[in-house]
């Protein structure tokens, strides 16, 4: 793989997410990245490229506020003591990355794949026979890295290859762009799709909000 630390997996990750969610540009920080996000439960998050306990404390407690998020890539139970009682955890996550590789796509019988680009993010959308939602997943390209994100199959459609019908049309997107790199930010509910498409976890990703007691 051509990164040499989670440092840079995670700059990968923060660039690329910032287009996939039309978020402002990170701003440096000397332990990380503040994003800007504008979302009524999600203002402001700050994305912790160091990992130990000093600047985790330091930082927990300068930014502590509503709607303000934490990403810290480190033992969700140590972070979470770190951070303090104010600050609860989300479901886990993960940092994954893969060399992408072009793969042929078959759409399921019955199934319609669309896909189109906006403003530099590749969106593919699954419909099912009647036209309702089945399964959708974006990439946005940066440069020698993708970042895949929001992938999402309805409960009534999965098990029938969708997800990695979704994963190998993103892929593919994603080289015809130049990119040949994918990061993206694993759920426990698409790990094990990732996984078995040749995806590998780097590091817990722990996603952290602000409940004061």
């Amino acid at each position: 793989m051509p990164f040499r630390s989670t440092t840079e997996i995670v700059h990968a990750w923060v660039h690329g997410w910032v287009v996939s969610r039309g978020a402002a540009d990170p701003v440096p920080r000397p332990w990380g990245f503040t994003v800007d996000v504008g979302q009524v439960k999600s203002a402001t998050r700050h994305v912790l490229t160091a990992d130990d306990e000093a600047t985790v404390r330091k930082v927990a407690a300068e930014v502590a506020a509503p709607t303000v998020w934490l990403k810290v890539f480190a033992d969700p139970d140590r972070v979470l003591e770190w951070a303090g009682p104010e600050w609860a955890v989300d479901e886990p996550g993960w940092l994954m990355s893969t060399e992408l590789r072009r793969t042929p796509t078959t759409v399921p019988a019955g199934y319609t794949l669309r896909t189109w680009t906006r403003g530099g993010v590749v969106r593919a959308l699954v419909v099912a026979p009647d036209g309702s939602f089945a399964a959708r997943a974006q990439v946005a390209p940066t440069g020698h890295t993708a970042v895949v994100d929001q992938v999402e199959t309805a409960p009534e459609h999965r098990r029938k290859g969708l997800g990695r019908l979704v994963m190998h049309t993103l892929h593919n997107a994603a080289l015809d762009h130049g990119a040949r790199v994918g990061v993206l930010g694993g759920t426990p509910d698409g790990r094990a799709l990732y996984e078995s498409l040749g995806w590998r976890t780097h590091a817990p990703l722990v996603s952290l909000y602000h409940r004061p007691a």
